[in-house]
């Protein structure tokens, strides 16, 4: 096993300030490739299938064994899917400024497997979960709730995944990468094929967790649902393990976050200077960027946001040595440094208009999974669909759609517009936040016809007598939600953060989807206190029939709709980044440099 200290890959980066020496032939080190594939994605799979196999069924466990009202339990799931989309950039951080990706995957991993084992315990040991209730019992809202330590030993196992999440998912895909070579021609198709298996495999996890794990769930029990990914998270642990001697370890270069801070602090310490239209470069603290296997292009300097340049400005206290490093980065920031912070204030308005159109896509594992408990969810005399794999027609329809419009629509669009894309991120977005509108609007209609429905019969299990295929329209909807704003959303981050920046790229939707989390909490405490007044019952309450979700979804629709005028706004003032074409040049002495041509729009 490797000691903290690990070996450098082929080159290390050098964050100094100071002028780069003559460039050095790489030293040669063979990288893991293909052979350390099935330990980093055996690991990534599990961690997933133990995380998304929980969530997907997470409503349904709250409702049935903890016997949460829909409105807590929706709160939970947001609350927790908020803290999971949040703590990766801690885990970011921690390995790439500290001890590398390998031990983060290491300690998450027994992280997320002690959550696992927690929650498989749960259900095994009586003590620790509400004993169960007659369905009589749970129309009457008579069940016995969780106390204080039960609820306390679950808020333990969801803490312990979290952690392992927050430590696996930023640095399983790098830790991968990181296997090949990217100076040869082979390891750089080998990373391209990597990206490709590494969104299959995701892929195939998400519909196992939908479908499988949910199934074992429902029928056979919750302690062999939690069990099975339990007994496969472990294996993993051992296999990654394995792999140690397999791996290629690239030593930690620093957090591209802490070069954010930086910028912040030093342009604040240096408020009171003025800081001139038309600034050059000359006059600014303008370093070399030095290290790497080869060097991005710096980014050029503007005058947008021009109160940051006022922490490049050098002043006669002696910020710079004589050889040209600073001082000190907290009081001097490089003109790429503030650049790169001004990419990151750039694209927030378009992050935000994010929010909105996520709240109404994750309704699916919430308020969806509880209409489909109040639903006839038979296919066929023997089989019944679990609630909590309706997601599937969600995944399906991203799966048949995506192919169609990159094959046959974009090629066809492109013909008219004359873009590369068919349409610009930006409309492809807008587009996105169409389709969640109509998502809500359609789920209210839906969810008005079920309430209707199963007060005029009133059943006494409170099913309404219709089929759950019902909400297939509003899952297709928010499908192409997802299709059209989601993955815009990530190619757009990736396409206007500078090269050296994609991890914060990614980490951008994380912000999206964790802000939306608790968005959707926020609007359903307000919802679940503020409605039902005069002895009416609130429009989220336990009993779904007697609720109005409908009142609720179109809420969301209306505030889709300010979302959509906000967004409108903002993406008409927006500019998008000047393209750089670089390329990776290798001379006769396997020396790298870099030739960058600007293209033009």
């Amino acid at each position: 096993m490797p000691p903290l200290s690990l070996p450098e890959k082929d080159v290390e980066k050098d964050h100094s300030d100071h002028h780069p020496p003559p460039p050095k032939s790489p030293t040669k080190r063979k990288p893991g490739g293909w052979k350390s594939m099935p330990y980093v994605l055996g690991n990534e799979s599990f961690e997933r299938l133990a995380s998304m196999g929980l969530l997907a069924n997470f409503t349904v466990f709250l409702m049935t064994v903890f016997h949460m009202d829909q409105a807590s339990s929706s709160n939970l799931i947001n609350i927790w899917s908020g803290i999971n989309n949040f703590v990766p950039f801690i885990g970011a951080f921690i390995s790439d400024a500290y001890v590398g990706k390998f031990w983060v995957i290491g300690v998450a991993s027994f992280f997320t497997l002690m959550g696992m084992v927690t929650m498989t315990l749960i259900m095994a040991i009586p003590k620790l979960h509400p004993p169960s209730c007659t369905q009589q019992q749970s129309l009457l809202n008579q069940c016995q709730g969780a106390t204080t330590k039960q609820f306390g030993i679950l808020a333990l196992a969801l803490g312990f995944i979290t952690i392992g999440s927050g430590g696996i998912r930023p640095c399983s895909l790098p830790f991968g990468v990181d296997q090949f070579d990217p100076t040869t021609d082979e390891g750089r198709k080998s990373i391209n094929s990597f990206f490709n298996l590494y969104y299959t495999t995701f892929t195939i996890i998400l519909l196992i967790s939908l479908t499988v794990m949910v199934y074992i769930q429902d029928s056979v029990g919750w302690v062999w649902g939690f069990g099975i990914p339990t007994g496969l998270m472990a294996c993993s642990i051992v296999l990654f393990f394995i792999g140690t001697h397999i791996y290629v370890y690239v030593k930690p270069e620093g957090s591209i976050f802490t070069g954010i801070a930086q910028s912040l602090v030093a342009a604040y310490k240096k408020r009171k200077l003025k800081a001139q239209k038309g600034m050059t470069r000359e006059k600014l603290y303008d370093p070399p960027i030095t290290g790497g296997t080869y060097q991005y292009p710096k980014l050029p300097l503007t005058d947008k946001f021009r109160f940051l340049n006022k922490a490049a400005i050098i002043t006669d206290d002696g910020e710079v040595n004589p050889d040209g490093s600073r001082l000190s980065p907290w009081n001097l920031a490089s003109i790429q440094q503030i650049e790169e912070v001004k990419c990151v204030i750039k694209v927030m308005p378009i992050v935000a208009s994010g929010i909105i159109c996520f709240t109404s896509i994750i309704q699916q594992s919430t308020f969806t999974v509880s209409q489909a408990l109040k639903m006839d969810r038979h296919l066929g005399p023997n089989f019944q669909i679990p609630a909590g794999s309706m997601g599937v027609i969600s995944m399906l329809t991203i799966a048949i759609w995506l192919p169609i419009y990159d094959r046959l629509l974009v090629p066809l669009i492109r013909k008219y517009t004359k873009k590369e894309s068919g349409i610009t991120l930006l409309q492809r977005i807008g587009i996105g936040i169409i389709f969640s509108i109509l998502s809500m609007v359609v789920a209210a209609m839906v969810e008005k016809m079920r309430r209707d429905s199963a007060n005029h019969h009133k059943r006494p299990d409170g099913l309404a007598p219709i089929s759950v295929m019902w909400l297939a329209p509003q899952l297709i909807l928010m499908a192409f939600a997802e299709a059209f704003n989601i993955l815009g959303q990530l190619e757009f981050y990736y396409k206007e953060f500078p090269d050296n920046m994609k991890s914060v790229a990614n980490a951008m939707f994380g912000v999206t989807a964790g802000l939306a989390n608790y968005m959707s909490s926020i609007l359903v405490s307000i919802i679940h206190n503020s409605t039902g007044k005069h002895g009416r019952p609130d429009w989220l309450t336990a009993n779904i029939n007697e609720a109005r979700v409908d009142k609720f979804y179109y809420v969301l629709a209306g505030f889709g709709v300010l979302n959509m005028i906000y967004y409108l706004f903002v993406a008409s003032r927006y500019e998008y980044k000047k393209g750089i074409q670089v390329q990776i040049i290798q001379d006769e002495e396997s020396k790298l440099f870099v030739e960058v041509n600007d293209i033009k729009k």
